[in-house]
């Protein structure tokens, strides 16, 4: 299952208190302090990581609490530190404050981690009181309390080329062609219902990563549909593919088509809009097809790709101009 948004509770681990001791042995009659320190609490501590790439696993765990530190021990014995507790999130992970909706951290490098809550320091035995004029000390501190938080996980998708379409434009289709993802293939609009990712080959030995996402409609950044939903999926490609569906049966005509995926990118993000973009004019299969595709670079007013990924046609051309065109933008936006 799919999660990519999530509230979590945490907890760091309370440090331990302090020891209130003094020597006592048969060769010391009144030894002085010998209470150690309290062990510090566990933090909580997010690790960015490719092993996942779903939040679906800390769903239904209630509060996550990393242990107490150890209390302080005679003979200047320090309590034992508890461990952290590490939590698995996948790379490209957002963390934002529950109440306020700000954003606290952006997890966007595999094996980084990032501390959401530090555990409590231990408290002091009162070893560490004695002086010159107080000898015998009969105070510890208690140990700190560890942090609390209440944050929202947001995953948003690291991919190079992001797959934009109406339902049916043949997205999944070429995914699978060109990666070994294995999205869902059908005939019927709406048969993507969550992000895929797919390692392609380019030019050379280069690669790059594919996102694919639920079709988009008209009133998709007002709600609609699924695609308005998973629009955070693409905010971090550098490149943008417009898939135009020009066989005999599309959804809308071509030019209509690629006006409303302009138009619905737009009113979701004015800057996404203004990304590098490719045009696509996909199914090109037959003569008629080719008609639309060249009707559709007219009204771009600039190259349309065709390609059909049925018959491979097109493709090899599609890669390349991928590859030219995302080693001309720089990999960070």
């Amino acid at each position: 299952m799919f999660v990519d948004e999530l509230e979590i509770k945490v907890r760091a681990g309370k440090g331990g208190d302090g020891c209130i001791c003094f020597l006592r042995d048969k060769k010391t009659l009144r030894g002085g302090p010998n209470g150690g320190d309290g062990g510090d609490g566990g933090s909580i501590v997010l690790l960015p990581t490719t092993h996942c790439n779903t939040l679906f696993h800390l769903a239904g765990r209630g509060v996550f609490a990393a242990a107490n530190g150890g209390q302080g021990m005679p003979t200047n014995c320090s309590g034992k530190g508890a461990e952290d507790m590490i939590i698995e999130v996948p790379v490209g992970t957002v963390v934002l404050d529950a109440e306020r909706g700000n954003v606290l951290f952006d997890l966007d490098r595999a094996d980084e981690p990032w501390v959401l809550a530090r555990g409590g320091h231990g408290g002091r035995g009162n070893a560490r009181f004695a002086t010159s004029t107080n000898r015998s000390p009969r105070k510890a501190e208690k140990g700190k309390e560890g942090e609390e938080r209440h944050v929202r996980l947001s995953l948003k998708l690291i991919a190079d080329v992001g797959l934009l379409g109406l339902p049916n434009a043949g997205k999944s289709t070429l995914l699978a062609t060109l990666t070994k993802a294995r999205p869902k293939i059908a005939g019927y609009p709406f048969t993507t219902l969550e992000p895929m990712l797919g390692i392609a080959t380019g030019p050379g030995d280069s690669t790059f990563v594919l996102a694919d996402i639920p079709g988009l409609i008209e009133g998709a950044s007002a709600g609609k549909g699924l695609g308005d939903k998973f629009l955070k999926h693409i905010e971090r490609t550098r490149l943008l593919l417009h898939l135009i569906d020009c066989s005999d049966l599309p959804m809308a005509p071509p030019v209509q088509a690629w006006r409303t995926l302009r138009e619905e990118l737009q009113q979701h993000s004015p800057e996404l809009a203004a990304r590098p973009t490719l045009v696509v004019a996909t199914k090109v299969e037959d003569e008629a097809a080719r008609g639309r595709a060249a009707e559709l670079a007219r009204a771009v007013g600039g190259p349309v790709l065709p390609i059909s990924s049925a018959t491979q046609k097109g493709l090899t051309e599609l890669v390349h101009a991928v590859g030219a065109t995302l080693a001309r933008i720089p990999k960070t936006l």
